[in-house]
């Protein structure tokens, strides 16, 4: 597996497979044909269906923003990933002069047919790859999820110090999210609920006050990632207010220190590794439950490490946290990150407290291993038709008007 930086990218939303990727993408052809002055960029795909709604087409322009752009959109497929691209260098007369196949394959992760792109962090990091070998260490050393990772990233420069700044812009983010009002952009017309929802938590009992600050707190990531805004993919970018929701919480009731939060995205940054190592993260490929799903497993694992669960208890949590989520549609409204999956972040930030709950009752003995509902994950994910996977072609996309 690559170094947990991967799974934690900074960037503006509103998706990271669908508007991260192509940006990347664009940015590397350009930096490898420095002549360039022209540009065809073909979408294909779940990258064409809902590209307009995710902001494709304005990523791939600013991408390219001292040149001309091209942009294509073609219903069918590339044969490696839902979301594949083409970009072309053209002359004055419309000629190819050379051309490159990309494929967002989630979290803002790129793949280059022509030319392969070296990990940011130096290729593999890791050589335990599964839940299973992952927890074997940690049972065998005395040691937690968040120390596994710390031995393992000694050779990736400035870790610590990236996963500190990846905690300032979620907090930012839920800041912002918080302190803003009016309409989301596009032609559904939804209002921000963050700041109302904040607002109404406090006139509640607690029980129903931890409810309504979770939510606000998942909603304000989420609704500043459906503005463009700058957050993190935990996950990704779709899913992006799940993990900051519930760790921004319980910081401010249980005062942990930010040392201590920063070693909870380290254990939620494992637990998504082996997801996307073994199965997949993007909704195109898998549906929503490699989004969402993925990071209610990691916010439930994380919740669990700073309440005190052993690895046991933190490995039961990450699993039902995926577990029931098997078979989560991705269905986007309008091809907009907005409906539904900004209300899922809420209710999965929500969920992943519950798991934690329950996981911490228990002596972290299950029947069912995080590993087996990863792998029932990415079955799923095959089996869904294609009209469930990002399309915007079925499901509450077909049928909400």
């Amino acid at each position: 597996m690559r170094s947990v930086k991967e799974i934690y990218k900074i960037g503006r939303g509103p998706s990271s497979s669908h508007t991260m990727g192509p940006f990347k993408a664009v940015r590397n052809f350009v930096e490898n044909h420095p002549e360039a002055k022209s540009l065809r960029v073909t979408l294909y795909g779940s990258l064409s269906a809902t590209g307009k709604g995710h902001l494709t087409d304005r990523a791939v322009t600013d991408a390219f923003a001292d040149g001309d752009v091209e942009i294509i959109w073609e219903k069918d497929s590339l044969p490696f990933h839902p979301n594949g691209m083409e970009v072309a260098s053209v002359d004055g007369e419309g000629n190819v002069i050379d051309k490159w196949t990309y494929y967002s394959v989630g979290g803002g992760d790129i793949v280059c047919i022509e030319h392969p792109i070296d990990a940011e962090d130096g290729g593999e990091v890791y050589q335990m790859n599964t839940m299973k070998e992952v927890l074997d260490w940690c049972n065998s050393t005395g040691r937690s999820f968040w120390e596994f990772v710390e031995e393992n990233e000694r050779g990736t420069k400035g870790f610590w110090e990236y996963l500190e700044l990846v905690w300032k812009t979620m907090q930012k983010a839920v800041e912002r999210g918080i302190d803003e009002e009016g309409a989301l952009p596009g032609p559904l017309n939804i209002r921000r609920k963050a700041g109302s929802y904040f607002i109404k938590a406090d006139g509640y009992g607690d029980v129903l006050r931890t409810r309504g600050l979770i939510f606000a707190y998942a909603l304000a990531v989420s609704e500043e990632n459906a503005c463009g805004g700058t957050i993190v993919t935990a996950p990704t970018c779709g899913s992006c207010g799940v993990l900051p929701g519930a760790l921004y919480h319980l910081k401010k009731v249980y005062g942990f220190s930010d040392q201590r939060i920063i070693r909870a995205l380290a254990t939620a940054g494992i637990i998504g590794n082996i997801v996307k190592h073994n199965a997949s993260i993007s909704g195109a490929e898998v549906g929503c439950q490699g989004e969402v799903g993925v990071a209610c497993a990691m916010t439930a694992g994380a919740i669990t490490q700073l309440m005190g669960g052993s690895p046991s208890q933190i490995e039961y949590a990450a699993e039902m946290g995926l577990e029931h989520h098997l078979g989560l549609t991705c269905d986007p409204v309008c091809g907009m990150v907005q409906i539904p999956c900004i209300e899922r972040n809420a209710y999965a930030a929500a969920r992943a407290m519950d798991a934690s709950i329950y996981s911490l009752y228990t002596d972290g003995r299950h029947r069912v291993s995080f590993d087996q509902v990863v792998r029932v994950m990415k079955e799923t994910g095959k089996d869904l038709p294609s009209l469930y996977k990002e399309t915007s072609e079925g499901g509450l996309a077909k049928h909400l008007d």
